[in-house]
């Protein structure tokens, strides 16, 4: 019979002698390639790369651990965004990732077999990107929504605030094919409806901005209407502060009412982004994204910035800004408070 001693020295022995698994031996992680093709710059799209890093990591993606992310930025050219798109499909990523018609367009024809999840992009169908809402087919999924009608609610809403209006002048990017289509025929559409003369204004990059907002003045516009666009998106504040310096009401995304414009209704973009990686997790364990529904956004938010309306001398009706999901306030004291009538 062994001793307690002996035992301690058979037990000691065995476990010198039983290998430790190597490295090699462990099972390998499996490390998912994310392609994501960008319309402008990081520096522009940073809260919507946070949100997608986010909702990734929520479903258990970690960068430099099982996920790398390979970022293609066209810095506001969308011409370049072809060529970048090709590169992602020659990286053999597992998904596309874009933001935007011009970017989904793009990675469309570049590949007909890697799935594309649009953060979002206006009218998907209307397009031609997908062929429904229910049933995408190809290798498009994501997020929509109908652009030409959001468009047609912020005149209606920037005419209700400023009904002095008669006159607006629309900021579009003539790269954007889905802005020069039925976007500019709703757009028309409702001002006519509205009793409202537009006119276009073209800017492709930050560059022209100054000179655009200058001719709209010269023009007498009464108010501004900013298509969505990516290059614009990455650009609010830049845009708001022209405006507000050239005494001009502006309508747009909502965003541009939280950069410093009057008037923002649209998409919450961050949760589409954020929502992007549902799409990606499914994708990557075996769903085509042609039997992913696309999805639109559950619900458009109205800002309304009162600084800006003060300082514009605006009476907005007090009917608007109960209506309103958020109110952007002057935090300087003593700012005088809007007028309700």
């Amino acid at each position: 019979m062994k001793t307690r001693r002996q035992w301690l020295i058979a037990l000691g022995a065995s476990a010198i002698a039983a290998p430790w698994p190597s490295l090699a031996q462990q099972p390998p992680v499996n490390v998912h390639r994310i392609g994501f093709l960008g319309p402008t710059s990081i520096a522009g799209y940073k809260s919507r790369v946070d949100a997608v890093r986010a909702g990734l990591r929520d479903l258990g993606y970690v960068e430099a651990k099982n996920l790398v992310i390979e970022f293609r930025w066209a810095d506001g050219r969308y011409d370049r965004l072809p060529d970048l798109a090709a590169e992602l499909v020659r990286l053999k990523v597992d998904v596309i990732v874009t933001g935007g018609t011009p970017g989904t367009r793009a990675a469309k024809q570049a590949t007909t077999t890697i799935p594309i999840v649009m953060a979002v992009s206006g009218d998907a169908v209307a397009t031609g990107l997908i062929a429904s809402l229910a049933r995408p087919g190809g290798n498009i999924t994501g997020t929509t929504y109908f652009d030409p009608e959001l468009h047609a609610k912020r005149l209606e809403l920037l005419k209700e605030a400023v009904p002095r209006a008669t006159r607006v002048g629309v900021l579009i990017n003539p790269d954007n094919p889905q802005t020069m289509g039925t976007t500019l025929q709703y757009i028309r559409v409702a001002a006519e409806s509205l009793r409202l003369k537009l006119s276009t204004f073209e800017a492709r990059s930050p560059n022209e901005f100054e000179h655009i907002f200058s001719a709209m003045v010269e023009s007498r516009v009464d108010a501004m209407a900013m298509a969505d666009d990516g290059m614009f998106l990455a650009n609010l504040r830049a845009i708001a502060d022209i405006a507000a310096n050239r005494r001009l009401p502006s309508t747009g995304p909502k965003e541009l009412a939280e950069a410093g414009g009057l008037i923002g209704y649209g998409v919450d973009f961050v949760q589409t982004y954020y929502r992007a990686a549902y799409f990606v997790d499914r994708i990557l364990k075996g769903t085509k994204p042609g039997d992913l529904p696309v999805e639109q956004p559950p619900r458009f938010e109205l800002v309304i910035n009162i600084k800006t309306a003060t300082a514009l001398g605006l009476t907005i009706p007090k009917s608007l800004l109960q209506r309103a999901d958020a109110l952007v306030q002057s935090r300087q004291l003593g700012s005088p408070s809007v007028r309700f009538s």
